[in-house]
């Protein structure tokens, strides 16, 4: 049986072209949807939708999962069940990965920032077409590689630049909140999967034997655009009671940050992202 690729094709027939902008004009032999117009709103390829409604996927990514959810106007329960039928249980005693559509709406009123939401291990889970646009489409990554932390300790954060001090201090935050995170989530195996992922790391192991606790609330960034230049951000972190972060990027007081978001914003969209995939 193939339930998740029968749902998205249900949710995928169900929803009428002019409600996500679509023209009337074009003759359709089906109702709803296309694939390739699904894959457009969702940010991802219709190569992609193709093997998901084939079943040819085993686990797509929550981030995934959330792209499409936004596309096909779920509501949170069907949110849900795609979540679960994708393999992310909807367990009391695992990190939640559901975004409201009350976060979304919130999200959508902020679209002059570079916005993004993370789980509690820092996967993200959905970035708004400014915060593609600014810090590349890599930043939005895949399944095992749109992980702040996996970036920070195994790769590097894309287009970000960090002096030694504010290095230090970032990963030192990141720590102290992922051993929060891991007393919160005792039993959750992505934990302790992503635990032993990056134990590779010897800056983590250092850093893990402190055994510090804290939260990751905020934090400078200078993003190195290869179109408009360096940007200075700051990003301030909002964590719901649901375990996500709301990460807003609002320009650096005293720098042309807020001139190149718009500039970005205006055209960045549209020319700047032209490689997205």
């Amino acid at each position: 049986m193939n339930r998740l690729g029968d749902a998205l094709r249900a949710w995928r027939d169900r929803l009428d072209p002019a409600e996500v902008g679509l023209a009337h004009g074009t003759r359709r032999r089906v109702p709803g949807l296309r694939r390739a117009e699904l894959a457009t709103a969702a940010g991802i390829s219709v190569e992609y939708v193709v093997r998901l409604e084939q079943g040819r996927v085993a686990t797509p990514s929550a981030q995934v999962c959330s792209a499409l959810a936004r596309a096909l106007q779920l509501s949170d329960d069907e949110y849900a069940h795609l979540l679960r039928l994708a393999g992310h249980s909807a367990d009391p005693g695992r990190i939640p990965r559901i975004i409201p559509a009350s976060m979304f709406r919130i999200m959508d009123q902020l679209a002059a920032q570079p916005v993004a939401v993370y789980d509690a291990v820092w996967q993200l889970l959905y970035g708004n077409p400014l915060f593609a646009a600014t810090f590349g489409q890599d930043a939005l990554g895949g399944a095992e590689d749109s992980n702040v932390l996996v970036w920070q300790f195994l790769g590097e954060l894309p287009r970000v630049r960090q002096s030694p001090s504010e290095r230090e201090a970032f990963e030192e935050s990141l720590i102290a909140d992922l051993r929060a995170t891991s007393s919160r989530y005792p039993g959750d195996p992505d934990v302790e999967a992503l635990i032993a992922k990056l134990s590779r790391s010897p800056r983590f192991r250092e850093l893990w034997g402190r055994g510090a606790v804290g939260g990751h609330e905020s934090a400078l960034k200078r993003v190195e655009h290869p179109e408009v230049g360096d940007i200075a951000l700051l990003s301030s972190i909002l964590t719901t009671e649901g375990s996500l972060r709301l990460v807003v990027f609002t320009p650096q007081p005293g720098t042309d940050a807020r001139s190149k978001l718009d500039l970005l914003g205006a055209v960045g969209l549209q020319t700047m992202s032209a490689t997205r995939k």
